[in-house]
C-alpha cells in the first residue's frame, strides 16, 4: 500500500532495481546499473526524483532520502542531479572524471578536470553504489593525466609542476573518507605509493621547514581575491601565506595515510605519519591560532591579519584543533561576524575588506557567500558538534539551520539552482555567468545531509555509527538503500510510529534485516558485516567518446539546428540542460525525418550502444520509432542485425539500450528517426577481456600518403588464457596484414603476443586527418582492444622542390611585395652580411610575399628578436595581399604561436589560440599548406615538433613571411619555400 506521496510501507525487503532493470536483455550484456542487493523499500523512489532524467539511475546508486523539511530535501535531489551531470567520460585511459562546470575553461587539466574541488568530489561522489566513477576519478589525479605535467606559469600556478598540485587538495583524507564507506581499503593500498607522492608534493613546493607550516597563494587556495591577498602588492596572484587551508589539508592527509600504513601492516610508517601530523598540528597552532581563531599570516613574516576569514574553521575538517578552540564557533552566528541570510559570509562583517569591490565582479572572496566554503564549514561543524566535548557556542540546531539557509540559497527564480557566489543579504547570485555558472559543481550537500543531519558517520572498521543532528521537533526521516562496505544501509525514525508502518522509534536496517531499534534518537554504532570481496561493475570503454570534440570519433549529421552540434552527443556528458549544452536537435529541420551519425575512424566490435534523446516537451521531443544502422564497405546503410532493444520502443530522457548478438564489426554508425528530434549522448559502449591487455609499442604513428609504415602491438595476459586471436583495423581504404604472428594458443600470466604489422595508407589519404588505428584482441570473454593515433610528421626532404630561397647574401628585397594586413607602417629593412633585419622605434608591420604562386611549405631561420612587449613577432605563410592572408605566428614576447586567417578583410575560423613554444638560437619554423590545413612546425634540436593546425579552405596567393615589433631589431637569416 502507499503510504503518502512518498512512502511504499508494504514489502520490508526485496531485491533493488539494478538487477531488475536488465530483465529480458542478452545474458552476455553487463547490467545497465549496479546490482543494488537487498535491502529496504520504504520509500517512492520516482515519487521522490519527480521529473529528473534517467531516474533509473539515482535508483541503482543513490541513498534516498525523505525529510519533514521540504526545501533540504529538494535540494538534497537537485544535487545529486547536478553532480550526475558533473561525470564525463573522457575515453580508456582516464575513464570517468568529476568535472567542475559543465563546459570546458582554458586553465583546466586533460579534459576538464580541475583539483580545486576535487576533495569535495570524492566526499559527494563516496555515496554513490556504481564504484567505477570515483575509481576513474582518483586514479586520474593519483596516476593519470590529472597527475601530469603542467606549466609552471603565473597562469597555471608557477610554484608546482603537476595538476594534482594546481590548488590545494585534501586528496589523501578524502580517497580514505570515501573507502570508509566502500569498504575497499585494497584499492587504496594498491595505490599507497601514488597517495605517499600526492602528500609528498606539497612538502617539496610548499613547506616551511623553519616554520613548520605550509604556505600558499590565495587563489591557489581557488580564492582569487581574499582579505589576506588585498593586503599585498598584487590582489589576484598576490598574498603569499601561512594560511588555515593548506596546513589543514595536510594534516588531514598525514592522518589518513597512517591509517592506510596501519591497514597495510606497516605500523612504523603509521607512526611516522601520525608525529608528522602531530608537528604540524602544534606549529599550526603556534603560527596561526591568535587565541580565538585562525587566521593568515603573510609569508616570512609572524604577525596574524586582524581580518577573520571563513577558511578558519577549515581545521575542524579534520578535527585539527583541540577542544579548547572551540569558543571560534561563536563568530558563525554573530552578526558581525559570518552571520547571513544567504551566508555564512566568507569574511566577517566587521573587516574593512568586507564585500570589497565583491559587486564588481567575479571571483572575490571576502564577503560573498561561497557555496565551497559553506560546505566546509558545515562538514567542520559537524565534526565539532559529533566528535569533540560539548560546549556552549554551537548546537545542532545551528547546524539545521545553517544547512536549511544553504539549501535556499541554491535557488533561482524559485528553482533549485546553484551558482559560483551568493550575495550574502540579497536574494541573488552574483557571480553566475551565463553559459559557464550554472549547476557549478564546486562544493557538497547530499554529503552533508548523510554524514551531518542525518548523521551516518563512516568507520574505517566493520560498524557504522548513526548520530543524527535532525532537529528534536522532527517527527520523521528516514534514509534508505545507502551502500556500505557492500551492504545496503537503512535508518528510520519514526516517533509515533504513523509516517512509515514499521513501528515507532528509531529502527535501522542492513540489507533488509532490522538491526537496531530504540525509541528515541540517539548517538548509536551498529555492526555491519564485512565488505564482501565482489567483483564489481565490469570495465567499459565507450569507442563513440570524444571529450576534446576534435579528431575522431568525429559526429555528423543530415541537419543541426544553429544552437547545437551533432559532436556534443559524443562528448562523454549526457545532460538535459538548455545552457549550457550537450545535445544535438533537428529543431528546425526541412526533412521528413534525419540522421546523427558516428564516425569512429577504425572498425571497433559494437555489441552495446545507448542512445539517450532529448525531449523538451515543445519543439524536440521522443521520436515514435528509430533505426539504428551501419554503412557497408561501399558506403550503403543498412540496419545494424542482431538488435534486442530496451526499452522496444523510445523513450526520451532515458537509456535506449540496443544489444547487438552477435557483435558486428564496423567503423560507422548512425540514429535515424522522423520529426525534429534531439540526442545528448550516443555511446558505442565495449566490455575489454579482463585477461588482455591490448598496446602499441608507440604512442603514436607518424604516417603519409602512398607509403606503407611498420608498428608493433601487444597483447599481455593478467592469467592463462587460450584462444587469443588480435586484429589491426584500420580506416577504410587502408590495408593492415600481419607479418608475424596474430594468434596464441596459449599465454601465461605476464605473456604477450607481440605482432608486427604492416600498414599501407592510399595515396588519395590525408596524412593530417589524424586517424586512428585499432588493436581489438579477443579470446571469447570480451574484447580487448587499444587505440593509436595517427600522425604527420613535417619533414623538408618531404619537399624536394625549392620554389624560393633567399639566404639574404644579395639583397633581393625589390623582388617581394609588402603587404600590411594590420594599418601599421613598415619597419626599416636591411640585408647586410646574410641577414635580413627589421628595425623600428614604434609599433611596425609588413608582410614580404615572395614572388612565386606556387609552394606548399615555407621555413624561415630566425636569428635575432627585439625583445619588445608586447609585439616581437614572426609571421609566415601565404598572402594575397593586405585583406586575404593565412598566417602563422610566433610571438617570442608571450612565448606563443597560432595563425590568423582572412578573406577580404573577415576573419575565418583559425584553429583557436594558443600553443606555448620558446624560440632558442638555432630553431626554425615552418608552415605547410596541405589537405585543407595549415600547419605551423618548430624544429629544436633537428626535430619538428607541431605546433598548431587552422582550416583553411583555399591557399592565398603566395608564400610571405612578416615581421612585427614594438622597438628594436628582429632579424632573420633565411626563408625557403618548398613543394613536393
Amino acid at each position: 500500500m502507499v503510504i503518502g506521496r512518498k512512502r511504499i510501507g508494504a514489502v520490508a525487503a526485496l531485491s533493488l532495481i539494478g538487477s531488475l532493470l536488465v530483465a529480458g536483455e542478452a545474458a552476455a550484456a553487463p547490467p545497465l546499473y549496479p546490482p543494488g542487493g537487498t535491502s529496504t523499500q520504504f520509500l517512492d523512489h520516482r515519487a521522490l526524483l519527480g521529473t529528473t532524467p534517467e531516474p533509473a539511475w539515482y535508483e541503482a546508486n543513490i541513498p534516498f532520502v525523505d525529510l519533514p523539511d521540504d526545501e533540504i530535501e529538494k535540494t538534497y535531489y537537485y544535487r545529486w542531479r547536478t553532480f550526475k551531470e558533473a561525470l564525463k567520460y573522457t575515453g580508456p585511459q582516464d575513464g570517468w572524471i568529476v568535472s567542475e562546470f559543465l563546459g570546458p575553461v582554458g586553465y583546466s587539466a586533460p579534459f576538464g578536470g580541475i583539483n580545486a574541488a576535487a576533495g569535495h568530489h570524492i566526499y559527494e561522489g563516496r555515496w554513490l553504489r556504481d564504484r567505477r566513477y570515483l575509481d576513474d576519478y582518483l586514479d586520474y589525479w593519483l596516476t593519470g593525466s590529472g597527475s601530469a605535467a603542467k606549466p609552471a606559469t603565473e597562469e597555471l600556478n608557477k610554484n608546482t609542476t603537476d595538476w594534482a598540485h594546481q590548488y590545494s587538495f585534501w586528496a589523501v583524507d578524502a580517497a580514505v573518507a570515501r573507502a570508509e564507506v566502500t569498504g575497499d581499503w585494497r584499492f587504496l593500498t594498491e595505490r599507497m605509493p601514488a597517495l605517499e607522492r600526492q602528500y609528498k608534493g606539497w612538502k617539496r613546493t610548499n613547506f616551511d621547514a623553519a616554520r613548520g607550516v605550509y604556505w600558499q597563494t590565495p587563489v591557489w587556495d581557488a580564492m582569487e581575491f581574499t582579505a589576506g591577498s588585498y593586503q599585498s602588492d598584487d590582489p589576484y596572484h598576490g598574498g603569499d601565506g601561512y594560511r588555515p587551508t593548506l596546513n589543514a589539508y595536510q594534516y588531514g592527509d598525514a592522518r589518513a595515510l597512517a591509517l592506510l600504513k596501519r591497514k597495510a601492516g606497516d605500523p612504523a610508517a603509521a607512526r611516522r605519519y601520525d608525529s608528522e601530523a602531530a608537528r604540524l598540528r602544534t606549529a599550526t597552532e603556534r603560527a596561526l591560532w591568535d587565541g580565538s581563531f585562525y587566521k593568515h599570516v603573510m609569508k616570512g613574516q609572524s604577525t596574524r591579519l586582524a581580518d577573520r576569514e571563513l577558511m578558519g574553521y577549515v581545521p575542524w575538517y579534520f578535527n585539527m584543533p583541540p577542544a579548547s578552540a572551540a569558543p571560534a564557533w561563536a563568530q558563525l552566528t554573530d552578526p558581525q561576524g559570518f552571520a547571513a541570510t544567504y551566508g555564512p559570509t566568507t569574511t566577517e562583517r566587521r573587516s574593512r575588506w568586507f564585500m570589497h569591490q565583491a559587486l564588481d565582479g567575479c571571483c572575490r572572496w571576502d564577503g560573498p557567500s561561497w557555496p565551497f566554503a559553506t560546505s566546509q564549514t558545515l562538514t567542520a561543524l559537524a565534526n565539532q558538534l559529533l566528535d569533540y566535548p560539548a560546549q556552549s557556542y554551537v548546537d545542532a540546531a545551528d547546524y539545521v539551520s545553517l544547512l536549511r539557509g544553504y539549501a535556499l540559497t541554491q535557488r533561482k527564480n524559485g528553482q533549485p539552482y546553484v551558482a559560483e557566489a551568493h550575495h550574502p543579504d540579497e536574494d541573488r547570485w552574483i557571480y553566475d555567468g551565463r553559459g559557464h555558472s550554472e549547476d557549478y559543481n564546486h562544493s557538497t550537500f547530499t554529503d552533508l545531509v548523510l554524514s551531518g543531519l542525518l548523521g551516518i558517520r563512516p568507520q574505517a572498521g566493520d560498524t557504522v555509527r548513526i548520530a543524527p543532528l535532525a532537529p528534536a521537533d522532527w517527527t520523521h526521516f528516514a534514509v534508505e538503500n545507502v551502500p556500505y562496505h557492500g551492504h545496503n544501509l537503512t535508518v528510520v525514525w519514526d516517533r509515533d510510529g504513523s509516517v512509515y508502518g514499521r513501528g515507532a522509534g528509531m529502527r535501522v536496517w542492513i540489507d533488509g534485516v532490522q538491526k537496531l531499534f530504540r525509541t528515541t534518537l540517539g548517538d548509536v554504532r551498529v555492526a555491519v558485516p564485512a565488505a564482501p570481496a565482489t567483483a564489481g561493475q565490469p570495465e567499459l570503454v565507450d569507442d563513440a567518446a570524444n571529450v576534446r570534440e576534435t579528431g575522431y570519433p568525429a559526429a555528423g549529421a543530415s541537419y543541426t539546428w544553429s544552437g547545437d552540434a551533432a559532436v556534443n552527443a559524443i562528448d562523454g556528458q549526457g545532460f538535459h540542460l538548455d545552457v549550457p549544452t550537450t545535445r544535438w536537435t533537428s529543431y528546425g529541420t526541412p526533412n521528413s525525418s534525419d540522421w546523427l551519425a558516428v564516425d569512429l575512424g577504425a572498425p571497433t566490435t559494437v555489441s552495446d550502444v545507448r542512445v539517450d534523446f532529448y525531449d523538451d516537451d515543445g519543439g524536440v521531443r521522443t521520436p515514435p520509432s528509430y533505426a539504428l544502422q551501419h554503412q557497408t564497405s561501399d558506403g550503403a546503410w543498412l540496419d545494424v542485425p542482431g538488435q534486442q532493444r530496451t526499452p522496444a520502443a523510445p523513450v526520451g530522457r532515458a537509456i535506449n539500450r540496443i544489444v547487438v548478438d552477435p557483435p558486428l564489426t564496423t567503423d560507422r554508425l548512425r540514429v535515424v528517426a522522423p520529426g525534429s528530434f534531439g540526442i545528448t549522448a550516443l555511446q558505442v559502449w565495449r566490455q575489454p577481456d579482463p585477461r588482455l591487455k591490448a598496446s602499441f609499442t608507440v604512442s603514436s604513428l607518424a604516417i603519409d600518403a602512398g607509403r606503407t609504415v611498420r608498428v608493433q602491438s601487444r597483447v599481455t595476459a593478467a592469467k592463462r588464457t587460450t584462444g587469443v586471436h588480435a586484429s589491426l583495423q584500420v580506416p577504410r581504404g587502408w590495408t593492415a596484414s600481419a607479418r608475424t604472428a596474430a594468434q596464441a594458443p596459449v599465454l601465461k600470466p605476464g605473456a604477450t603476443l607481440t605482432t608486427t604489422w604492416d600498414v599501407t595508407i592510399p595515396a588519395s589519404a590525408d596524412p593530417l586527418a589524424g586517424l586512428p588505428i585499432r588493436l581489438l584482441a579477443e579470446a571469447g570473454a570480451g574484447v580487448s582492444g587499444a587505440l593509436l593515433p595517427t600522425r604527420y610528421q613535417f619533414d623538408p626532404a618531404d619537399y624536394p622542390v625549392t620554389v624560393w630561397d633567399d639566404d639574404f647574401s644579395t639583397d633581393r628585397l625589390d623582388r617581394y611585395r609588402v603587404d600590411h594586413p594590420a594599418a601599421e607602417p613598415s619597419p626599416q629593412l636591411t640585408v647586410a652580411g646574410g641577414t635580413l633585419t627589421a628595425a623600428a622605434g614604434s609599433r611596425a608591420f609588413a608582410v614580404l610575399a615572395a614572388p612565386v604562386t606556387t609552394g606548399s611549405a615555407v621555413i624561415v631561420e630566425p636569428t635575432k628578436f627585439a625583445g619588445s612587449s608586447p609585439e616581437d613577432s614572426l609571421f609566415l605563410g601565404f598572402s594575397a595581399g593586405d585583406r586575404t592572408n593565412a598566417l602563422a605566428w610566433y610571438n617570442n614576447f608571450h612565448g606563443t604561436s597560432g595563425a590568423d586567417v582572412r578573406v577580404d578583410g573577415t576573419a575565418q575560423p583559425d584553429g583557436g589560440c594558443c600553443a606555448p613554444v620558446r624560440w632558442q638560437p638555432g630553431d626554425r619554423f615552418a608552415v605547410l599548406a596541405r589537405s585543407g590545413s595549415l600547419t605551423t612546425w618548430h624544429e629544436h634540436a633537428g626535430v619538428w615538433t607541431l605546433l598548431h593546425t587552422a582550416p583553411l579552405a583555399a591557399v592565398p596567393g603566395s608564400p610571405a613571411f612578416g615581421l612585427r615589433l614594438d622597438v628594436g631589431s628582429l632579424a632573420l637569416t633565411r626563408v625557403t619555400v618548398r613543394s613536393r
